[in-house]
């Protein structure tokens, strides 16, 4: 059953969902705007998965923008707990009123003060908690999900089958609106099946040298043979078992060098002088530098 929500009354197919994309800039094919657009009407949590760099967090940041709704962004690592990402008490505040209490020799007892100061009033609410209590709807985006462990997602499957959490002095709250939840991973490590079944899955990989070029002419508003020679060159360079295969940034990054230089098509010194911007460690540079006049002839 379709639910219905403000997403409706903008967009009634994925056509009209690629459309409002591609005018953002967001070249996206169609069985990624199908699956989008699904996942908006009925109102499912969407797990982004595939390499770094791939276009995954821009999903979520081109949705706020396309539907005029705020992102809210919680940045997953390496020991993240629930109180990162649900919320924490203001102790400071807490400090302050109990002192003020004792100044005013207030006879409250303890069990008073306690429900005094764990009450709304001095909770510090996290990005989720945000996003559950925005009076408007809101674009969750719980990145990189695969850096943390099967406990935090643990905690993620109440919100993710019920947009709802369990605060012990508070007690379960609802969302107002439900957000549009978008988790992302780079595919680390495999996670839970918990977690999966609660989501839609869209694999998201580098996209092939025709899309990008199209991605570049967008995000660019340039239509140029360099851009061309540009994504197919790099989509060769991802072929080339690269410790960081450049991201769709990076392509985007060295085109706007190579404009800024007067470049108008690849060239062995052009590309030699400006590898740096599209490679991140020096082993890729020094593979990309041999293998140069391969790469020329993959993209010219």
């Amino acid at each position: 059953m379709v639910i219905t929500s403000d997403i409706d009354s903008v967009v009634r197919s994925a056509d009209e969902l690629q459309g409002l994309l591609a005018k953002r800039g967001y070249v996206a094919k169609a069985e990624v705007a199908t699956v989008l657009y699904i996942a908006l009407r009925l109102q499912k949590p969407l797990l982004l998965e595939g390499p770094a760099g791939a276009g995954k967090t821009q999903i979520a940041k081109v949705l706020s923008e396309t539907f005029g709704m705020e992102l809210i962004r919680l940045q997953c690592y390496e020991g993240i707990d629930e109180a990162k990402a649900l919320y924490h008490w203001n102790e400071h505040l807490q400090r302050m009123a109990l002192e003020f209490v004792r100044q005013k020799e207030r006879e409250d007892t303890w069990a008073e003060l306690k429900q005094q100061l764990y009450s709304p009033d001095f909770l510090i609410p996290g990005p989720i908690l945000r996003a559950l209590q925005s009076e408007s709807r809101s674009v969750l985006l719980i990145d990189e999900v695969d850096k943390t462990g099967p406990e935090f997602e643990a905690f993620l499957l109440e919100i993710l089958s019920d947009f709802q959490v369990s605060i012990p002095q508070l007690g379960t709250v609802t969302a107002i609106r439900k957000p549009v939840v978008v988790l992302t991973s780079n595919a680390q490590r495999k996670l839970t099946d918990a977690l999966r079944g609660r989501c839609f899955l869209l694999w998201m990989d580098y996209p092939g040298a025709e899309l990008e070029a199209e991605i570049i002419v967008r995000s660019r508003n340039t239509e140029s043979r360099l851009s061309a020679q540009v994504a197919r060159f790099t989509a060769a360079v991802r072929h080339l078992g690269m410790t960081k295969p450049p991201a769709i940034r990076e392509s985007l990054d060295w085109i706007d060098a190579l404009r800024l230089l007067g470049a108008d098509e690849l060239t062995a010194d052009v590309v030699s002088e400006t590898l740096p911007v599209l490679l991140k460690t020096r082993d890729d540079i020094d593979r990309a530098a041999g293998n140069v006049a391969l790469l020329l002839q993959r993209a010219c």
